[in-house]
């Protein structure tokens, strides 16, 4: 992994997410993961973040992410649950019928940091041997020159509380 230059530093950081869908129900359908995959490229322009890969199985969401240092693992996370689970309730109302309460992902998750020593094609191999077969798990790898979906700040507005 090359080192990445912010305005007063040099740095080289990666983590591997997981978000597990509230109630861990099956609901993110080949429709439904596409429009994560836009809203991703979303976050990704507005707040520097780099996507390498994402996977899915049905209920939860590993993210292969490479951030700067001005945010914490946390917030990175706080940041990519808040703008998808807005985005996706707006998009697809029918699953606000499943998922009572205002809430896609379920509190917490799992963060991970990605080294040199165990390196993005590891981690993309683990990823796609999450699923209870490999061919259930899918694995997207966003292109560099991906152009996000959205433009305005408005609507990358991160959920807060």
């Amino acid at each position: 992994m090359e080192v990445k230059y912010a305005s007063h530093c040099s740095y080289r950081i990666r983590y591997h997410m997981v978000f597990v869908l509230k109630y861990r129900k099956n609901l993110i359908s080949d429709d439904i993961f596409e429009y994560i995959k836009k809203v991703l490229s979303g976050i990704s322009e507005r707040y520097y973040l780099n996507f390498h890969a994402v996977g899915t199985d049905r209920n939860h969401l590993h993210l292969l992410i490479e951030a700067a240092p001005r945010y914490s693992p946390s917030r990175i996370m706080q940041i990519c649950k808040s703008i998808t689970a807005k985005r996706l309730f707006k998009r697809f109302s029918e699953l606000e019928e499943e998922l009572w309460g205002g809430h896609f992902w379920s509190e917490g998750g799992h963060i991970d940091t990605v080294g040199d020593g165990y390196g993005v094609k590891e981690m993309e191999e683990y990823i796609l041997n999450q699923g209870i077969s490999r061919k259930q798990m899918k694995l997207y790898q966003f292109p560099i020159s991906e152009q996000p979906e959205f433009s305005t700040e408005d609507d990358l507005q991160v959920i807060e509380g």
